[in-house]
């Protein structure tokens, strides 16, 4: 038996340096992309910093990851596409005027990153990009980019308030979950796509830190209570970089409002039973239960208070992330991390959230990927011994004493 762990980090970040898009984009996009790029300011100070190239190194990104321990990756966006005022999961739906060169960016990016994880075969799942405004268009995306070797699925947008799009929850997206379920492609919703622009005071920094996470979930409610899995039963759906303790408490509440408006919807008319009206033939199960059947977590760096839920929240669902290269994440402190928050947990259960899970969500072949980690992966031994004290320059929230368990 392997005495290390086949770790597979279910949340990383990836893109192209601004000027390496050009290649990808469309021909006829490129005299525009020279005028943009030349007067683009990027804002974010770790895409200026020596250590950006993370982002499309391919030989520095598989050294750092073997170096914490990780064989393989599923890869969310990170850069700044073409045409985009920032990083595609915090940018604002497009107008009417951007959208056609919006979405030029985003095909760039998806061919991009089908290079890159082709660089690496069998180590790296990426994640591909739509926009909602077109939904013929990004089904074609879906397919050309799941043809094209993109393991890693769909990246869904947020719909936020103002965006003009329609809720989540609406029938007009169906064909994008037919096609999903047709090729078995994970939907992906990550934290940041869904929140409302909240301005530039100090409060609203404060403000998207407390709601940005609420506003991610509202993926789950608005596809379960909009049917997309009674219609779609195949339907994959995971949530990442969301915290997962929250799960538990949110299912319970959905299964009550569930179950308390069908129940309304066959008394006589009251308030109640106009909010329940059609609901029991439009959703079918109950939340817990479509949880159960096609939901998962992707959990990135799971801190010490969501560990003992994992049970609730189901051992099978839980998949482990690394969110490199964000400070936010665990590199290069992945081993003492994973000391942290796992002490005491049975192997079985670690084998599943830190690889198996995701193995089995994003199609990774773990008879690549064990040889790999008997090389590199932590011990069994290593991550069963606590972690007195984390490291004094950690930067994770993972480390951060205190913490409890987030209501959403």
């Amino acid at each position: 038996m392997n005495d290390r762990y086949t770790v597979i980090s279910a949340d990383c970040h990836a893109g192209a340096d601004l000027l390496d898009y050009k290649p990808y984009l469309e021909k006829r996009y490129h005299d525009e992309f020279d005028v943009w790029a030349a007067t683009y300011v990027n804002p974010y100070e770790d895409l200026l910093a020596d250590a950006a190239d993370q982002n499309w190194n391919s030989e520095r990104r598989l050294a750092e990851l073997e170096q914490d321990g990780i064989v393989a990756e599923v890869i969310f966006p990170n850069t700044i596409p073409p045409f985009f005022p920032s990083g595609s999961l915090m940018a604002p739906a497009p107008t009417a005027e951007e959208f056609e060169r919006r979405w030029a960016g985003l095909r760039a990016h998806n061919r991009w990153l089908a290079d890159f994880c082709a660089a690496a075969p069998g180590r790296r799942a990426g994640v591909f990009q739509i926009l909602l405004g077109d939904v013929e268009a990004a089904v074609k995306e879906i397919r050309r980019a799941t043809e094209a070797g993109l393991k890693g699925g769909l990246m869904l947008p947020g719909t936020p308030p103002g965006s003009g799009l329609p809720e989540l929850y609406s029938q007009a997206y169906d064909p994008i979950w037919a096609v999903c379920e047709e090729l078995d492609v994970p939907v992906n919703h990550h934290a940041g796509s869904a929140s409302p622009p909240l301005g530039d005071e100090p409060a609203a920094r404060a403000v998207f830190m407390v709601e940005t996470t609420w506003f991610s979930h509202r993926a789950l409610w608005h596809l379960v209570f909009g049917g997309a899995f009674r219609r779609h039963p195949d339907l994959k759906l995971v949530l990442t970089e969301q915290g997962s303790g929250w799960i538990p408490g949110v299912l319970d509440m959905l299964d009550y409002y569930h179950g308390r408006l069908i129940a309304a919807a066959t008394k006589a008319s009251t308030a109640e039973s106009k909010f329940g009206a059609g609901l029991a033939a439009r959703m079918g199960k109950p939340p817990s239960e479509v949880w159960r059947d096609n939901c998962y977590v992707g959990a990135s760096f799971m801190r010490p208070h969501e560990v003992p839920l994992r049970d609730r929240i189901g051992v099978d669902k839980i998949m482990w992330g690394s969110d490199y290269p964000h400070d936010e994440g665990t590199y290069p402190y992945t081993r003492e991390g994973l000391r942290f928050a796992f002490p005491g947990v049975p192997r079985e259960d670690l084998t599943a959230i830190l690889g198996g899970n995701a193995a089995r969500v994003y199609g990774f072949d773990l008879d690549l990927l064990d040889p790999v980690a008997a090389k590199v992966g932590p011990t069994v031994e290593e991550i069963a011994e606590p972690l007195p004290e984390p490291p004094e320059d950690a930067t994770s929230p993972l480390f951060a004493k205190g913490a409890s368990v987030r209501v959403w």
